[in-house]
């Protein structure tokens, strides 16, 4: 059963039992108004105006009706009246007759001086003989009957109740009150539901359909519900789950086209020193190499691409294990000054070859002890300044190396003055074979892995490393390593650098 029925018929079993209880509560206030519980039949009949009495009064009246059209003289019987009065009288009404303006008999039930003025005068045509008068605040229902004596004079027979006017009120106004209650329940039921569909139903019925747009693979839609309620929480829920979905299948989209460019870029980079490889190697088997000096030269070249072939497959492996966080790290303090002063003599000799100077800048002889391993680290900062080398464009070609620390972190910075980074391409710096120049010309870039394995050891050590570049100028690369205050040798076998 759907919730909009099950609203339609809540609220209709609401509208019911709240009818049942006004109309319980109007029996109950009836009796209590009139005293008489068998009045209930009556009190809200037309004939309640017709003939005000109740049955056995009715009953009682016509007998006395009876006796006046045929035997009138015997309304001056006392005790024949006395003997109606008291049936009269266990129905809670009375007696009253009267000949010509002399009051005959009374009922004790009245206790009433100003009865007999308030009477209606005589009609012996009988056109109205049921009706109510008010004597002050005491309201009263009649029947009469006028009628002739058998000397002519004339004469009238009562039979009176005494009512209860908050009774007549009560009569009178107590259907419209209902009428309006009715109206009101209704009207209030149908603004209710109209409400509750508008705010629970509809945005249901928007999930749904959200839902089964999502089963079917559409997610380029956004629900703009905003209200504050549960269901607005719902639905800011169920928007939160179709965005992460939506940048899933984006990132897995992504992946694909990563994948891809990767298979397509490995393939690539192997073809080429294997390409080589095979031609030498042609060459040789095909005599092309016929001299000692030759063939030295074929074997030196072939040496020289299984050594790149040799270093791409090392670099590849390494950065696969980085990414799948399957490489430990063995943490120690660290003097950075002294470990630094090692890289740059290291490479100071084959930079210069190349006419690069290769600088420190602003050294100190102040220890930082940072917290880091080694063989890592000096992977990181060999692969910044080789792949720096390799984008030198003017006739002084300079790298300089300077420390940058503060309480928490030593930053490096390497910097150069090649021929800088595209804007465009900085973001992509650190992605694992990207290069700047997509031409993968082997003489003006490596593999694409050098600063992508960069960027897994620094992160791994818990640092951040970045890149600030203006093109015909030069390229800023920093990268930040956390500060340690123990210079005792600390040693951990941990992937967590926080430990």
């Amino acid at each position: 059963m759907s919730i909009r029925i099950k609203l339609l018929l809540s609220y209709t079993g609401m509208l019911v039992i709240s009818l049942l209880m006004f109309g319980l509560t109007a029996g109950l206030f009836t009796i209590a108004a009139t005293g008489d519980i068998h009045s209930i039949r009556d009190f809200y009949k037309v004939h309640y105006q017709l003939n005000p009495l109740t049955e056995q009064e009715e009953s009682i009246f016509l007998d006395l009706k009876y006796l006046a059209k045929n035997t009138p003289d015997e309304l001056l019987n006392k005790q024949l009246l006395v003997d109606y009065d008291f049936k009269l009288r266990t129905v809670r009404a009375g007696l009253y007759v009267r000949r010509e303006s002399n009051q005959v008999f009374e009922s004790y039930t009245f206790h009433q001086p100003e009865l007999e003025q308030n009477l209606p005068p005589y009609d012996l045509n009988n056109s109205q003989i049921r009706n109510t008068f008010n004597i002050g605040e005491r309201f009263y229902a009649y029947a009469k009957f006028d009628f002739l004596y058998s000397d002519g004079a004339k004469g009238s027979v009562f039979v009176i109740r005494e009512r209860s006017p908050f009774a007549e009120v009560t009569r009178r106004l107590l259907p419209i009150l209902l009428f309006i209650l009715l109206g009101v329940l209704v009207i209030a039921n149908m603004l209710l539901y109209r409400w509750i569909t508008k705010s629970v139903i509809k945005p249901l019925n928007l999930l749904r359909n959200s839902a089964e747009r999502i089963q079917e693979g559409d997610l380029q839609f956004a629900l703009n519900l905003h209200s504050k309620d549960e269901i607005g929480q719902l639905n800011e829920a169920f928007e939160n789950m179709r965005k992460r979905l939506h940048e899933s299948v984006q990132l897995r989209l992504q992946d694909e086209e990563n994948r891809k460019e990767l298979i397509s870029n490995i393939s690539h980079d192997l073809r080429t020193p294997i390409t080589n490889i095979k031609g030498y190697i042609e060459g040789i088997r095909d005599g092309v190499a016929d001299t000692p000096e030759k063939m030295d030269k074929y074997v030196n070249i072939i040496y020289a691409k299984t050594v790149d072939l040799d270093k791409l497959v090392d670099e590849l492996f390494l950065y696969s294990k980085l990414d799948l966080k399957q490489v430990p790290f063995t943490f120690e303090s660290l003097n950075i000054v002294p470990f630094l002063d090692d890289c740059i003599e290291e490479l100071h000799y084959g930079l210069q070859e190349q006419g690069i100077d290769l600088e420190w800048e602003n050294r100190t002889d102040k220890p930082i002890w940072v917290l880091a391993d080694v063989e890592k680290l000096k992977r990181t900062v060999l692969n910044i300044i080789d792949n720096a080398q390799k984008f030198m464009d003017k006739p002084e070609k300079k790298i300089h190396v300077s420390l940058q620390p503060d309480d928490r972190y030593v930053t490096i910075e390497i910097r150069d003055n090649g021929m800088g980074i595209p804007p465009d391409a900085i973001p992509h710096l650190f992605e694992r074979f990207y290069r700047a120049e997509q031409s993968r010309n082997s003489t003006t870039g490596g593999s694409g892995l050098g600063l992508a394995i960069a960027h897994e050891i620094v992160e791994g050590h818990g640092g951040k490393i970045w890149v600030k570049s203006e093109q015909g100028v030069g390229t800023r690369l920093f990268f930040s390593l956390k500060r340690t205050t123990n210079p005792g040798g600390y040693h951990a076998h941990d992937t967590n650098p926080d430990h």
